[in-house]
């Protein structure tokens, strides 16, 4: 029998902000290191694999997987824990770098202790109005894991996906009749009348029932708090949903989430929030995003011209002279790229200034050459002679921002 102390106070007596199955299932496999081997998990238990975590142009994607602690250390991080003191760091790190304009938070998590979850969801409250903040249920987002996605300022859930159990729980266990079969007998000698209150080798005390009661009703009243500010909900209608669980549609009609979604979903529409310009160009062609061409685009060395993507040659003697693009040009070659997909060859057209009538020309050619039998559906006059939408915004809005220039 290993008898582990430090997993037992973590474990028992105190308040958990977690989920009640997998709250059992911790009991489980914990049971026989802390003594109870008539909890042993039922054979072939694995603990699921957890994503690592990556990081896409501009949005960091920081993992909230597995069960939430305070701290890792006594408790394995391989048995599928996320401590806050790493979440922290993680977070703290993204509102750092200036490569991250954004952060998307994704979790799954049946929650865990309440001891940090506070604290933590306070500073990703406090992060997202340095940076946007977004969280997504992927699939589940209950109890403490569900307070830290209430910080974000735009919650997502999967179709299949919940939140909600918005409760605190305690348990204590007896074992004193299992001391007597196992002919061992506890005695505590103590000072202070609530120095021996929980103690697991005899029942519960009436009083120690009361404290214990008082302390969950005491972080349960901080979890109602946290979601209703963080949420924009009355405490009331937070305590009514009863730690419910809310699934879906229900989850955003309820209040608790604001909108069905993947996770793919949610970071594409993180992504083109803090990517206006290529956000443009993807309402046209679906899926166009190309983080070299914003860059491009975004490099305006002459503050005279914002429309355009490069400085006018007469200004400045170190440059060649080349003849500068618009931004609706930009977008076009874009466009026509990803139509002919050759979305690879945007950037080198773009530096080198190519026009779109001459990217056209090219990419028929190099069409033609590949694939004599086929004939391009990209007409060289293509832009002539149909009417572009997206084209005329874009042309709209350059002599807009013209205009205004001359005013000034």
């Amino acid at each position: 029998m290993t008898l582990l102390p430090h997993l037992a106070a973590r474990l028992y007596g105190v308040p958990l902000a977690i989920h009640r199955p997998k709250l059992d299932v911790i009991l489980a496999v914990l049971g026989p290191r802390i003594g109870l081997a008539d909890l042993a998990a039922p054979s072939g238990f694995t603990t699921p694999a957890r994503p690592a975590a990556t990081q896409t142009t501009k949005v960091a994607v920081i993992p909230i997987h597995g069960t939430l602690v305070r701290r890792t250390v006594g408790l394995e991080a391989e048995s599928g824990l996320t401590s806050y003191a790493g979440l922290t760091t993680q977070l703290d790190a993204a509102l750092a770098s200036p490569d991250v304009a954004a952060i998307l938070l994704d979790i799954d998590s049946p929650g865990g202790e309440s001891g940090g979850v506070f604290d933590l969801a306070d500073r990703i409250r406090a992060a997202a109005k340095t940076k946007p903040v977004w969280a997504v249920a992927n699939d589940m987002a209950f109890s403490a894991a569900y307070a830290l996605a209430s910080a974000a300022s735009k919650v997502f859930v999967s179709r299949t996906g919940g939140v909600g159990s918005i409760g605190v729980i305690a348990m204590h266990v007896d074992q004193s009749e299992k001391d007597a079969q196992d002919g061992v007998r506890y005695t505590a000698v103590f000072a202070g009348d609530r120095k021996n209150d929980l103690n697991p080798h005899e029942p519960i005390s009436s009083e120690a029932h009361a404290f214990l009661k008082g302390e969950v009703n005491r972080v349960y009243g901080l979890f109602v708090e946290t979601v209703a500010r963080n949420r924009g909900i009355e405490a009331s209608a937070v305590r009514d949903t009863e730690a419910g669980l809310f699934f879906g549609q229900a989850a955003v009609a309820i209040g608790l989430a604001d909108a069905i979604g993947t996770f793919d979903d949610a970071l594409a529409q993180l992504c083109e929030s803090v990517s206006p310009l290529p956000k443009l160009a993807a309402s046209h062609s679906g899926l166009f995003s190309n983080p070299q061409m914003e860059s491009s685009m975004n490099d305006r060395t002459d503050p005279a011209a914002p429309d355009r993507l490069a400085a006018d040659p007469a200004g400045s003697s170190s440059q060649p002279a080349a003849t500068a693009m618009t931004v609706a040009e930009a977008i076009e070659v874009a466009q026509t790229c990803t139509l002919a997909g050759r979305t690879d060859l945007i950037a080198g057209f773009l530096e080198a200034k190519a026009s779109p009538a001459k990217v056209r020309s090219q990419l028929l050619a190099a069409k033609a050459e590949a694939s004599p039998e086929i004939v391009s559906r990209i007409a060289p006059d293509a832009a002539a002679s149909t009417s572009n939408p997206l084209l005329d915004a874009a042309k709209q809005l350059a002599a807009k921002s013209a205009s205004l220039k001359k005013e000034i």
